[in-house]
C-alpha cells in the first residue's frame, strides 16, 4: 500500500494520522531541538570525542572560558543622551530642507521620558514596602486573615481528632497541648 505524500501545503488528515502543523514557530523549536540532541555538546558522540581529542578538547574548554566571561559581564546602562545623539545622527542624512524642519529640531533634543518607578529612584523599595502594607491592612480589613486563622484551627482540630482515634486521646491530647 502506497503511503500519501507529505506535502507542507497539505492541509488535510492522512490516513496514517500525520497532520501537518501549520505553526512555523512550533516546527523550527522541534527541529532545533531535534539537532541539539543528535549535534549538540551533549550528545553522547560529541562527549567521547572529545574526551578522545586533544584538539576538540582546548577548543571545548575555550569556548566554555568564553561562556563564563560573558556571563559575569555587568551590563551597563546607556547614557541618558543615547536617544537624543542617535536622532541626531539619523536626522543628519535627512534632506537639507527637511533637517530643518520643526519636528527634526524636537527630535534632535528629544530625550527618553522615565517611568514613574525610575522617578522614585532611591525610595522604590520603601514604595514597594508601603504598597505591601497596605495591601496587608485591607486584607485584615476584609476578614482573610482571620479566615485562614480559623481555616488552620480548624485543621489542627480535625488532625488532632484523627490522632485521637488512631493512637489514643491521651497521646493525642500529649502532642497537642505540649
Amino acid at each position: 500500500m502506497k503511503r500519501p505524500t507529505r506535502h507542507p501545503d497539505h492541509h488535510e488528515s492522512t490516513f496514517d494520522g500525520w497532520e501537518p502543523s501549520n505553526d512555523c514557530r512550533t516546527a523550527r523549536g522541534r527541529a532545533r531541538k531535534l539537532l541539539d540532541r543528535w549535534l549538540g555538546a551533549d550528545a553522547l558522540w560529541v562527549q567521547r570525542h572529545i574526551a578522545a581529542c586533544p584538539r576538540c578538547r582546548r577548543r571545548f574548554a575555550a569556548l566554555a572560558k568564553v561562556d563564563v566571561a560573558l556571563s559575569l559581564l555587568k551590563s551597563e546602562p546607556h547614557a541618558v543622551d543615547l536617544l537624543a545623539r542617535a536622532n541626531s545622527a539619523a536626522v543628519g542624512v535627512l534632506r537639507h530642507d527637511i533637517r530643518q524642519s520643526e519636528q527634526a529640531c524636537e527630535l534632535k533634543v528629544r530625550r527618553p521620558v522615565p517611568t514613574l518607578w525610575e522617578h522614585a529612584g532611591d525610595y522604590s523599595h520603601s514604595v514597594a514596602n508601603l504598597a505591601a502594607c497596605i495591601v496587608l491592612l485591607a486584607l485584615m480589613k476584609v476578614g482573610v486573615i482571620t479566615s485562614m486563622r480559623d481555616f488552620s484551627a480548624k485543621g489542627q482540630d480535625a488532625i488532632e481528632q484523627y490522632y485521637a482515634a488512631q493512637v489514643g486521646r491521651d497521646v493525642a491530647d500529649e502532642i497537642f497541648t505540649a
